[in-house]
């Protein structure tokens, strides 16, 4: 045995150390996670989403096989979108058209090139900067409310059973995706939260630093 003493304490040493960055990194991973905050509100502080909504959602994307179904947070997927990027890509759109209508009457494609680049500076700056004042209470302004009001509509009809929307019906067969993959409204209502959430993190800057929640 005494010559395999050294051997020993060469394990004990490397499982220490081992266990020791496993324990760090779990804490880093909790510490640094990014948040579910505890409401988004609109302008006159009225709840429009709630933390509990959030979670809700992920418990309903989760009993539709989770990445097997599309993915979320730019996992990417054999099957269907990422549906974080698709949220984002489809509210980006919605929220350009409609602030170029309140500023300036014309939808955004309309703009000249010039304009457009200002549009989209004015996106940054709201997207970017949505968590300066803290991650407890996010007050979304009235044009990214329309354009999420917009938007969740698209997610419901998807995971839904409507089949008079032609659209929508090929959207399914190109995703592998059943009827009715979510038969209760409320959920599919509560899922639209959750593909919000993750596109919120993902392009919302940590308080203090110039990177998202999500390190984009």
């Amino acid at each position: 045995m005494g010559e395999y003493k050294k051997h020993w304490w060469a394990l004990v040493a490397v499982l220490i150390v081992t266990f020791t960055l496993l324990g760090w990194g779990g804490v880093e991973v909790y510490r640094s996670a990014p948040p579910v905050p505890e409401k988004f509100v609109d302008s006159k502080g009225q709840v429009v989403i709630s933390k509990e909504d959030i979670l809700q959602g992920q418990s309903a994307w989760q009993t539709t096989g989770g990445m097997q179904l599309g993915s979320v947070l730019g996992h990417g997927a054999y099957q269907a979108p990422d549906w974080t990027a698709d949220w984002l890509h489809r509210e980006l759109v919605a929220w350009l058209d409609i602030k170029s209508q309140e500023l300036y009457g014309k939808p955004y494609d309309q703009l000249d090139k010039t304009v457009q680049a200002g549009v989209r500076e004015l996106a940054k700056e709201e997207y970017r900067k949505s968590s300066a004042n803290g991650v407890d209470t996010i007050v979304l302004s009235d044009t990214r409310l329309q354009a999420i009001n917009q938007v969740a509509p698209y997610y419901i009809k998807l995971y839904g059973g409507d089949m008079d929307d032609e659209k929508i019906v090929k959207s399914r067969e190109s995703f592998a995706m059943k009827n009715n993959t979510l038969p209760d409204l409320t959920a599919r209502e509560r899922l639209a939260d959750f593909y919000f959430w993750s596109s919120w993190i993902s392009s919302a800057e940590r308080p203090g630093t110039t990177a998202t929640f999500t390190n984009n």
